[in-house]
């Protein structure tokens, strides 16, 4: 089973930057489309950027982020990166990875990103 742990987040001020990491356990990763997620408190856990596998590397943004988040990988890492500039406060939230399609078992502990002045 492959376990993703996301690392990366903190406190920041509005405008600011941040990178996130989400590292796998598992080579097999590389195929796999990836996502970031994000829940903020109240809130459904949405979609934020997708990147595809095998190769690809194709992303898609919710419009929200569009513009401000860029979602890379190193495939021989195992790692996905999410790049946050000009953060703004309706970011806040717990960010997580996971497959695009999203798998219950791979959920981990998520990081947390706080926008705040």
């Amino acid at each position: 089973q492959v376990q993703l742990v996301e690392s990366g987040g903190g406190l920041v001020q509005p405008g600011g930057s941040l990178r996130l990491s989400c590292t796998a356990s598992d080579s097999i990763f590389r195929l796999y489309d990836m996502g970031w997620f994000r829940q903020a408190p109240g809130k459904q856990r949405e979609l934020v950027a997708g990147i595809r596998g095998g190769g690809s590397g194709s992303t898609f943004y919710t419009d929200s982020v569009e513009g401000r988040f860029t979602i890379s990988r190193d495939n021989a890492k195992n790692t996905v990166y999410l790049q946050m500039n000009s953060l703004k406060p309706e970011d806040t939230a717990v960010y997580y990875c996971n497959t695009r399609f999203p798998r219950n078992n791979y959920w981990g502990q998520g990081t947390q990103v706080t926008v705040s002045s």
